[in-house]
């Protein structure tokens, strides 16, 4: 099947149940934090980024693909999906390991969060359970690399099992789109190049972009902008994505295979507005998704980027914030956008 006979957005990797408690403050080693309230909702790249898709309503199907265990988050997390229409079918479930869980803990004044991650039945995921086969879809998303076990692990043939997983679904015709996770590793510059060879677009923030090619682009709370460009630049060459875009609390940088770039700010929001971060980095993906399956230009795409991430920061859970695709594109015309994170 061509990949113009294909419809939809497939996604696959970390499946998720945050358990969402918002505190007072962080505190430091062996300090006090009082939690305010909590929160369940469910997590991961695959399940935010379906659930912000779904809630816009885009009008194409949604599939999920990944392994969750035999037990009541696993249910938790198929019975949402279900209910948000999203096709559950080829999440399957084991009992060799608990579906994976995150304890976010989340500053009830700044928006700034921290991770304890149970990584569970997503190590499983590999190349194997990913039934090229069965899938329609236009464009199928991984994520997250560096956390999936059996994705990361190395492939005499192709680098990584990421890389063997991607290089069979475009061989299908389907458009691969991966994401990354931000983790204290020095894992970066080993385990994400090899992907990249079988990448159509690559969407990540611009500390995984930095440490992909061993480059810190933030100075303190500084971007430096002249040299995320030199490292977009660096991650085009690794293989021929379409588009490279990093978003960032500024907004987007992008890179298109001809070298055309994208400079895109965020929306400036009043104060009150932030009430968590978790997913804003999947809300992007979301929004610029879906402007890639539409085959909208790729700086439309980033704009709805942007107002995804905006929307999904107004409320406590990843997705909860995101409304009908109208209402996304609404915040842009509510809200001025900062000035572009990059000259171009």
């Amino acid at each position: 099947m061509s990949n113009s006979d294909r419809i939809g957005i497939a996604s696959g990797g970390n499946w998720i149940v945050d358990q969402v408690k918002t505190v007072d403050n962080l505190p430091n080693r062996g300090m006090l934090g009082n939690i305010k309230s909590e929160q369940l909702s469910t997590g991961g790249g695959p399940a935010n980024a379906l659930a912000d898709l779904a809630r816009m309503k885009v009008g194409f199907p949604l599939a999920g693909v990944g392994i969750v265990g035999d037990d009541e988050a696993g249910r938790y997390i198929l019975d949402r999906f279900n209910e948000l229409g999203v096709d559950v079918s080829n999440i399957a479930t084991t009992t060799d390991a608990p579906t994976s869980y995150t304890d976010v803990m989340n500053e009830e004044s700044t928006g700034d969060r921290v991770f304890f991650h149970c990584r569970g039945a997503n190590a499983l995921f590999g190349p194997d359970a990913i039934p090229v086969e069965k899938l329609t879809c236009r464009i199928f998303h991984l994520a997250y690399l560096l956390l999936l076990d059996a994705m990361d692990a190395e492939d005499a043939e192709y680098g990584t099992a990421a890389a063997r997983a991607l290089h069979m679904l475009q061989e299908a015709g389907i458009k691969t789109s991966l994401d990354l996770v931000s983790e204290e590793s020095d894992r970066f510059k080993t385990i994400v190049p090899p992907a990249l060879k079988y990448v159509d677009y690559l969407i990540m923030n611009e500390i995984e972009a930095g440490r992909v090619v061993g480059k810190d682009v933030r100075k303190g709370d500084e971007l430096d902008g002249a040299l995320l460009a030199e490292v977009v630049e660096q991650l085009s060459g690794m293989g021929s994505m379409e588009i490279v875009a990093v978003h960032m609390p500024e907004g987007m940088y992008a890179r298109d295979s001809a070298g055309n770039k994208y400079s895109i700010g965020s929306l400036q929001l009043p104060d009150g507005f932030v009430v968590s971060t978790v997913g804003a980095g999947d809300a992007f993906c979301a929004g610029m998704l879906y402007g890639l399956h539409e085959g909208w230009d790729y700086a439309k795409a980033g704009r709805l980027g942007c107002c995804c991430a905006a929307a999904g920061i107004s409320a406590p859970g990843a997705s909860d914030g995101v409304g009908e695709l109208s209402e996304v594109l609404a915040l842009g015309d509510k809200f001025p956008e900062k000035p572009p994170p990059v000259a171009v």
